[in-house]
Order: structure tokens, then C-alpha cells, then sequence
């Protein structure tokens, strides 16, 4: 290894070209998990549900003991997220970027929208309204103060915000020193925002959930250019932190978890969270192959997207006939069969639609430039010649996550 990239060198790793990538599965399981834990969450694990307004916490117990907490599969996300799209955004164009981001985020979720759409007409439920639709299909309609046509829509509200601070990496190239700089003073203006209570700082920093993306960021360095005590003291921050902010808003709506019950499990469940993530960043979960958890990462983002808004007429539709486990179960298998029907019918040939398009749009901008043609090139990167290319490199809610080489650096967050 080059000391340029060796952990213990007293110089800052250097990037100067992408490295030959391979997918982490490990991730894949780790992404459909998290969707799991979130969907048995939202059926099982809620004071709601989708039982004719029933309390589903008392009808699934005891498992409601485990699955009450499955909302953090949420903030397993987003430390994913800091992980995988700081390695998406490595060495790329902003045109790359954005685009890379439009093409996985957009196809399924315009679906999901229309989809929940078709269901408040055809059942009455869900938060389908017509006049909310057209502002829901641009993904910003929480900045809007639209309400989201989905309960589960607001952590796509929270990734722009994410994908908005990398954007500024992009644009001034993404180093090892300033990836360092950026996790620092967004952990410092993160606890700032929340200590004066100033709502546009907390709207902009989203203090709540910044460490879980702070420590994704710190653990894809540690993956790409090997461990420092900084890194892995920016990872314990980033937990202690989100310890701190996760167990007064357990006890409350829409959670309601006992206090009791919220220590020690709440602590007790984050600590597992960064310790499972920390093992993939260190290698120590890449036994991990079977190719079946490919397919798998293909089926959380839709899986994700649809399972909250399906699962009221299909519970409807299948209890009392069936018992309440049995239609759980039906309701999932349902769910996941859409979700696979929605990657390769609808996600994956939109998206093919789309790139070669928006690549066209944004080579025309810089064609018709008031300098005239120039050739864009990442910051950091070498010649066409010795750069590989990385249109499919993913984020969590993304499908082909990859991973490089600590020889050879590479890195971005979702």
C-alpha cells in the first residue's frame, strides 16, 4: 500500500483516479433489512396500523416488544446513505451527479406516487388527494408545506437535504481534506442549530438526523482509505449524538414508547446499528455474496416506497377472513411482489429512458455556453484514459452498491 494511503502516514490521503469497483452485498442485506424493520414497524409495531383503526402494538404482541423500534430502520438508512452516496459522488461531474441521482430516485417513486393515487380513488384511503399529486411528483413537496401523499415520503425530504451538501463537495471536488472539513462544521452547526432551537437552522441542518450522515461519511473513508482515530472519532460522535437526540422523541407521538421500554432498548438498538455498519466499512461482513441480496437491494426503495399506503384496503380486503398473522404475511408477499414488478418493468426502463436524455440536456448547457464548447472533467480525476467509468455506483436506496480497493480510494453519501 502507498503511504499517500496508508492510515498511519502523516499526510492526507490524495484521490486521483476511481478505482475498479466491486458491489457490496453486504449493503444490499443490510438496505432490504432496514426496509423490513420499518415495514413491520409501520404493521405490527405502531399504536396504528392498518387494522380497521385498531391498535396493531396490542394485537402482534409480544413480537410488538421487538418490532415497536423498527422505525429506526429509518436512521439505518441514512447512515447508509452517508456511506454509499459519498462514494457515488467521488471523482464525478455535477452533471454526473445530478444525474445519477434523478435516474435512480425519480422512476419509482413517480409510480409510487400515481400508485397511491389510484388507491385513494378506487378505496377512500390514504392521502392520494388530487390536488396534492402534481406537488408530490416533484419530490419537494415538503418544502412546499404540501403534505406528502406518503407517511414514509419525509426521509426522501431529509436525503435532498443530504444530497444538497454533497452537491458543494461536487462542485469544488471531492478530496479526503475536505471531506474531513465538511463533516466537521456541519457536526458543529448541527448542534448549534439545535441548542438555539432556530427553526431555519434545524430545517437546513436537520440536526436530528446529520450524525447518522456524518458517520456514513466518516465509515466510507475508513472503507476506502483505512482507520484514524479522527474517523472513528467522528463515528463515535456521530453515535453518542444520535443516542442523545433519538430517546426524547421515542416517548413521543407517533411512537409512544414506554419509557420504560425506550432505555436501555433505544441505546441498545442505535449501538447495534453502528456497529453492524462499522463491520462492513472494516470488511468484516464481505463473506456476505450470495448474489440473492443483489436482488434484494433492488426491492427496498420500492418496497419502501409502496408498503405504507398498500397495506389499508389489503387488510381490509383479507381480515377478518384470514387472522391477523396470516394476512400480515399475505400483505408482505403482496408488497414485495409489487416492489420487484415496479424495478423491472418500471424503474429500470425509465431509467434507461431517461439518462442518455439528461446526459443530452446537460452536454447541450455546455455546449451553448457563452465561452463555447468545453470538455467537463471531474475535479481530482486523471485523463479519460485512466478513469473508469461510474454511471452505476449506488446510494441505499439505490440498487448497485459497490465498493472500492483501500489501495485505491473512492467515496460519496445519498
Amino acid at each position: 500500500m502507498s503511504s499517500q494511503n496508508h492510515p498511519h502516514s502523516t499526510k492526507a490521503p490524495v484521490t486521483t483516479k476511481n478505482p475498479p469497483t466491486r458491489r457490496l452485498h453486504e449493503l444490499d442485506l443490510l438496505r432490504f433489512l432496514a426496509a423490513l424493520a420499518v415495514l413491520l414497524y409501520h404493521y405490527t409495531g405502531t399504536t396504528g396500523g392498518p387494522w380497521h383503526d385498531q391498535n396493531a402494538r396490542e394485537l402482534f404482541a409480544p413480537t410488538s416488544l421487538a418490532t415497536q423500534f423498527g422505525y429506526l430502520g429509518v436512521e439505518l438508512f441514512f447512515l447508509i446513505s452517508g456511506f454509499v452516496i459519498l462514494m457515488s459522488a467521488w471523482g464525478r461531474t455535477m452533471a454526473d451527479f445530478t444525474i445519477s441521482r434523478i435516474t435512480r430516485l425519480y422512476p419509482a417513486y413517480w409510480f409510487a406516487v400515481l400508485l397511491i393515487a389510484a388507491i385513494y380513488l378506487t378505496t377512500g384511503h390514504g392521502r392520494g388527494r388530487p390536488e396534492n399529486i402534481i406537488p408530490n411528483l416533484t419530490m419537494f413537496q415538503q418544502g412546499m408545506g404540501i403534505q406528502n401523499a406518503s407517511g414514509v415520503f419525509w426521509t426522501l425530504w431529509t436525503e435532498m437535504h443530504f444530497y444538497a451538501f454533497i452537491s458543494i463537495l461536487v462542485l469544488t471536488g471531492v478530496t479526503y481534506q475536505r471531506c474531513i472539513t465538511f463533516m466537521a462544521t456541519w457536526t458543529v452547526l448541527a448542534i448549534f442549530a439545535q441548542e438555539t432551537g432556530a427553526q431555519p437552522l434545524q430545517s437546513l441542518l436537520i440536526p436530528q438526523h446529520a450524525p447518522y450522515f456524518i458517520a456514513g461519511m466518516a465509515l466510507y473513508l475508513i472503507h476506502r482509505f483505512g482507520p484514524t482515530l479522527l474517523l472513528w472519532g467522528f463515528t463515535a460522535f456521530s453515535w453518542a449524538t444520535s443516542i442523545r437526540y433519538a430517546l426524547p422523541t421515542a416517548t413521543e407521538h407517533p411512537y409512544n414508547i414506554a419509557p420504560s421500554n425506550a432505555w436501555p432498548a433505544i441505546p441498545i438498538a442505535i449501538t447495534l446499528i453502528y456497529l453492524t455498519m462499522s463491520l462492513a466499512a472494516t470488511g468484516k461482513l464481505r463473506h456476505l455474496k450470495w448474489r440473492g441480496f443483489a436482488t434484494l437491494g433492488c426491492l427496498t426503495y420500492p418496497t419502501y416506497l409502496i408498503h405504507y399506503e398498500l397495506a389499508p384496503p389489503l387488510a381490509d380486503a383479507l381480515h377478518p377472513a384470514l387472522p391477523y398473522w396470516a394476512a400480515t404475511t399475505t400483505i408482505i408477499a403482496i408488497v414485495l411482489t409489487t416492489a420487484y414488478l415496479i424495478h423491472r418493468l418500471i424503474e429500470r426502463p425509465l431509467a434507461a429512458w431517461l439518462k442518455p436524455r439528461l446526459r443530452d440536456s446537460f452536454q447541450r448547457i455546455r455546449t451553448t455556453s457563452p465561452n463555447g464548447p468545453r470538455q467537463e472533467t471531474p475535479h481530482n480525476s486523471p485523463p479519460a484514459s485512466e478513469t473508469t467509468a461510474k454511471d452505476n455506483t449506488p446510494t441505499p436506496h439505490d440498487q448497485e452498491p459497490h465498493s472500492s480497493t483501500p489501495s485505491a480510494p473512492i467515496g460519496s453519501t445519498i
